[in-house]
């Protein structure tokens, strides 16, 4: 697979009427000196003008981010998730992968971890500009490639830790994703995944008639022993569980700074525990997945 070919092709995007102006008017940004804090909010400390830009980005789903006066307060309080995770992986001089990675909260996150080298898959392009917005500020070295994960096993080098955080879902073959993650990585590498999943002992998986919680790309739910039984069968040789958690709407909800419904609108109204199409409400399971050899 010629990964120049598909990188040059995929930039075509920057020229698409939605795109185009956001591009310009990031190319036109002038910044001046400024300082960073990694914390639940990623907060820049500058002076300027910048509300007319990042609403031209919208929806901002993952954040939420300070820059100067201006605050994006996401759709997704994404530091919940992120202070699940951050006791069980250590990023210190790793080659490191966030596999749909959106604008590149969680990466930014990661600099505090001091890995070598840290590099986003996400083919949208309106999440590639919402990046490169906040490191204009920041100028953390991080590589944002318009690749997604079936690309991973064929880039240029190996991966020690791969995030693959909410992905699996909307995969129709899960397995062969699995596969892709467990051959893009280096001897005794990891991968960090988290996925929906069903309650239950069962070795099964929900398929959803058309869209689950509102998500119409939603393929598979498997139970957590479903879920280790893909990644054995995907050449994992170790499944650890880290945690299981339901999404709240502490978590997932509506803000000025996103279009359209949430949490909120995606379950049923008289009962919170299932969805409007009468499923289970989302529930996450953390595991983290290594390769020995």
């Amino acid at each position: 697979m010629n990964l120049d070919e598909l990188r040059a092709e995929r930039s075509k995007a920057m020229r698409w009427k939605n795109i185009a102006p956001i591009k310009e008017a990031l190319d036109l940004l002038e910044v001046g000196e400024c300082s960073y804090e990694l914390g639940d909010a990623i907060r820049v400390q500058t002076e300027g003008e910048f509300s007319y830009i990042a609403k031209m980005m919208m929806p901002w789903r993952k954040g939420p981010f300070q820059v100067g006066d201006l605050f994006i307060d996401s759709e997704w309080q994404s530091f919940m998730k992120y202070d699940l995770i951050k006791e069980h992986f250590d990023l210190q001089g790793k080659v490191v992968a966030d596999v749909g990675c959106n604008n590149g909260y969680y990466m930014f996150r990661m600099l505090e971890h001091s890995p070598a080298k840290l590099v986003g898959f996400d083919p949208s392009p309106l999440y590639k500009l919402q990046f490169e917005f906040i490191d204009r500020f920041i100028k953390s070295g991080i590589v944002y490639e318009p690749l997604g994960v079936e690309h991973l096993e064929f880039y240029e080098h190996k991966f020690d830790v791969i995030f693959a955080l909410g992905i699996l879902y909307h995969r129709s073959d899960p397995i062969l994703m699995l596969k892709s993650l467990a051959r893009s990585l280096s001897s005794g590498g990891e991968v960090v995944l988290d996925t929906f999943y069903i309650e239950g002992e069962s070795e099964v998986a929900l398929c959803p008639k058309n869209t689950y919680s509102k998500i119409p790309n939603v393929h598979f739910v498997p139970t957590i022993n479903a879920l280790k039984n893909w990644c054995t069968k995907a050449g994992f040789e170790s499944f650890e569980l880290l945690c299981v958690s339901k999404t709240s709407i502490d978590e997932q909800r509506k803000t000025e700074w996103i279009e359209g419904e949430s949490l909120s609108e995606f379950l049923d109204p008289s009962d919170d525990s299932k969805t409007v199409e009468g499923y289970d409400a989302p529930r996450r399971v953390y595991v983290k997945l290594k390769k020995e050899r």
